[in-house]
């Protein structure tokens, strides 16, 4: 059976449900530095259990081949998690909503590579994946005890694409 996901631009109104987009769009908030840094304020806030506490970390992830087979879905019970790529790099961000502890039909966005991404605790998500290229990515997540990581291996595979 082929199922197939056409990747959407990532707009903060489509991927609201899902989490957050980070990126610097408009005007900034407020000048900093002397004047020399314009500031785009409380962009995310990091979801977090009483155990954890807020990490960050970098993650170099290799590129993903397209089109991409989405055979496995992961999400965080205890934590948000961002991502924000280092040096521009595009990223494809998979995203389901949750049916009776597994993840519904799969959304795929591809970001403009100017765009970090904030999934709200306990939501669905694929694994990282940059489309240009092996890429840094900063990661802003929850440390702290307990497994944090819940793993959903797919019945049948998606098959995610470009336009």
């Amino acid at each position: 059976m082929s199922r197939t996901i056409r990747a959407e631009p990532l707009t903060a109104e489509d991927f609201a449900p899902f989490g957050t987009v980070i990126e610097a769009a408009g005007s900034p908030s407020f000048m900093i530095n002397a004047g020399l840094c314009g500031r785009y304020h409380d962009l995310a806030r990091p979801e977090t259990d009483t155990d954890g506490t807020v990490s960050l970390s970098v993650g170099r992830s290799e590129a993903v081949t397209l089109p991409l087979s989405l055979t496995m879905m992961e999400r965080h019970p205890f934590g948000s998690q961002a991502f924000v790529p280092m040096a521009g790099d595009r990223f494809l961000v998979i995203v389901a909503e949750d049916r009776d502890g597994a993840p519904g039909t799969p959304r795929a966005f591809l970001t403009n590579g100017h765009q970090g991404i904030q999934y709200r605790m306990n939501c669905w998500h694929g694994v990282l994946a940059p489309v240009t290229g092996p890429a840094n990515f900063l990661i802003v997540d929850r440390v702290g005890p307990g497994d944090n990581l819940e793993e959903h291996h797919l019945a049948a595979p998606y098959t995610i694409v470009l336009d």
